[in-house]
Formats: structure tokens, C-alpha cells, sequence
């Protein structure tokens, strides 16, 4: 029980992380709440909601406002080098042996 517990903890922190992040583009580009949930056809609270992390918040939302904050294209950065599937793909790969070439006479 504990490991779940512990679990759902480090992905709030994820999710809040995310949140400060993006608050603090919003902030640096100087542009209140209401504008960019505006620019982003969401509410405020919705914008309140991603800024804390809230993990109930649709994906799409997120990548609406990135868009604003024109930083869209960080998305496409999720799971992009990801090490350990090339590991465990790479410990799993057989390597045939080849066969014999033959020889024509």
C-alpha cells in the first residue's frame, strides 16, 4: 500500500512541477490569467487548474495553452529519447547467426 501511496505522490509533484513551469512562462511573457485563458477558449479555473497540477485536466487544454505561450512544440519532447525502452529493446533483440555462403562450382 505504501509503494502505491508513494507512487500517486511523485506524480502529483510531476503535475505540480508542470504547473509551476507553465505558470512561470505565462508570468515571464507578462500575460494575466484572463488573456491566456482567453487566447485559449478555456476558463480560468481551468488555467488555475493546470498551473496547480491538477491531474484532472485534459491533455488538450495543456497543449492549448502552450500554444499560447508559444511553446506548443515542447510537447513533441515527451518520451522523445527514451533510454531505457532502447535498453530493454536492445537486451531483447536475438541476434541471428549467418548461414554459410555457398560456394558454386
Amino acid at each position: 500500500m505504501k509503494k502505491a501511496f508513494k507512487l500517486r505522490n511523485t506524480s502529483s509533484s510531476i503535475l505540480e512541477e508542470l504547473g509551476e513551469n507553465i505558470k512561470l512562462a505565462r508570468l515571464r511573457r507578462r500575460l494575466s490569467t484572463t488573456i491566456v485563458a482567453e487566447r485559449a477558449g478555456i476558463t480560468r479555473m481551468t488555467l488555475w487548474s493546470i498551473e496547480k497540477g491538477s491531474p484532472g485536466v485534459s491533455v488538450g487544454f495543456l497543449l492549448k495553452v502552450l500554444k499560447v505561450l508559444g511553446l506548443e512544440r515542447d510537447i513533441l519532447n515527451v518520451a522523445k529519447d527514451d533510454i531505457l525502452g532502447r535498453k530493454l529493446q536492445d537486451a531483447n533483440l536475438v541476434v541471428k547467426s549467418k548461414s554459410p555462403r555457398k560456394v558454386w562450382k
